[in-house]
């Protein structure tokens, strides 16, 4: 598996180390929350305790949002204790379906597969697999399949599952839990099954988004030297790194600043009809 490790810097405003703990209303800790600076690249992920650190100005509006709960904005100078309250969903039907699984396709997968892996940072990549009348016959979803580079054992992501909304952006979350996953060491292909879950692929299509965790488990901390001023620091690197393709698109979703963003070849010098984009290489197994 050919790849190429690259890191995405996100800028950070010199100031101070805002701390604070996300509760739930009977005060319990909630683990993993998605933390972003409104309309910045300055994001982080609460612990399992539910504590959380980030490098704001105390200005900034911080974005708390968490499957299960409603999404919050806090001002940073009065972020020490954040309650999100339960999002009351309507509970869907639980449908006893008469599965086969006689039957498998994988999609998602592109010609050139040369994978380059990114340290994308706390935002969520997402790829887009639209629906086509051939997965009549395989309607369920069964497996979805991540390729990462990790330097650290088990290092936790989280993996998404978005239904299309009427404006072609990721909508609403088609699980109501977490999907908390981890990935071996090394440069792997995982599998994570989802038979349990009788998932069908909707037919508006589906988004499948990937979410790196800043948090301690996740961290790698190594010494590095300035050759030029000859000054020590401490560099910090979360796994896993995921690997992408770099594949000819329409347009391409990434979740930061506590929103959706959306890059179309509007946006981009580029003369073609579709715009060279860096996809995350994530496949699907559909059955019966």
């Amino acid at each position: 598996m050919k790849h190429t490790i690259l890191f995405l810097l996100f800028p950070l405003s010199f100031s101070a180390q805002v701390k604070g703990v996300v509760v739930d209303e009977n005060n319990k800790p909630i683990s993993y929350v998605n933390i972003w600076a409104e309309n910045e690249n300055i994001g982080t992920t609460s612990e399992e305790n539910g504590t959380f650190s980030i490098n704001v100005m105390e200005s900034k509006i911080l974005i708390f949002s968490a499957l299960g709960f409603e999404k919050k904005t806090v001002k940073a100078s009065e972020a020490q204790k954040v309650v999100l309250m339960v999002n009351a969903i309507k509970m869907e039907e639980v449908v006893i379906v008469n599965k086969h699984e006689t039957r498998e396709i994988e999609i998602g997968k592109v010609k050139n597969e040369t994978y380059q892996a990114f340290d994308n940072g706390p935002r969520i990549d997402a790829k887009f697999f639209p629906y086509y009348i051939k997965y009549k016959k395989t309607k369920y979803i069964k497996q979805v399949t991540v390729f990462t580079d990790s330097e650290i054992e088990n290092a936790a992501i989280k993996i998404h599952l978005y239904s299309v909304d009427a404006n072609g952006f990721p909508g609403e979350e088609m699980l109501n839990k977490d999907f908390l996953v981890s990935v071996k060491k090394g440069v792997k292909k995982t599998f994570f099954n989802l038979s349990d879950l009788n998932l069908r692929f909707p037919k508006t299509g589906i988004f499948v988004g990937y979410e790196k965790l800043i948090i301690e488990k996740n961290k790698v901390e190594k010494t590095i030297t300035d050759f030029n001023t000859n000054q020590t620091k401490i560099q910090k690197t979360y796994y896993p790194f995921m690997l992408y393709n770099y594949v000819q698109r329409e347009f391409i979703y990434t979740f930061f600043g506590g929103k959706w963003n959306k890059q179309t070849k509007d946006d981009v010098n580029n003369p073609s009809e579709k715009m060279m984009v860096y996809e995350p290489a994530i496949n699907l197994v559909l059955t019966n």
